[in-house]
């Protein structure tokens, strides 16, 4: 499963949303997205996974491969993470 954790207003976050997009379309993987700047549960979730490897976002976790990217990365870096 591929998850991404953001904030609403991040701008870091909104820089990323299109590279999302096109990883979802183009690979045709679901990246699930969880907003943790107005979401305690979120964030709960968030800390299950970073494990105080990552203390902002956007963060990135493939959960089958136990890759993640902390802050913003350009297309071919999350193309790597999203690959089983």
């Amino acid at each position: 499963m591929l998850l991404e954790f953001y904030g609403q207003e991040c701008s870091h976050c909104i820089s990323m949303k299109p590279l999302v997009e096109r990883l979802e379309k183009e690979e045709g993987v679901e990246v699930k997205k969880y907003e943790v700047w107005h979401d305690e549960n979120n964030v709960r979730e968030m800390e299950k996974y970073a494990k105080a490897s990552c203390l902002g976002v956007p963060f990135f976790f493939n959960t089958d491969t136990n890759a993640s990217i902390c802050g913003e990365a350009d297309y071919k870096e999350l193309k790597k993470w999203a690959s089983k």
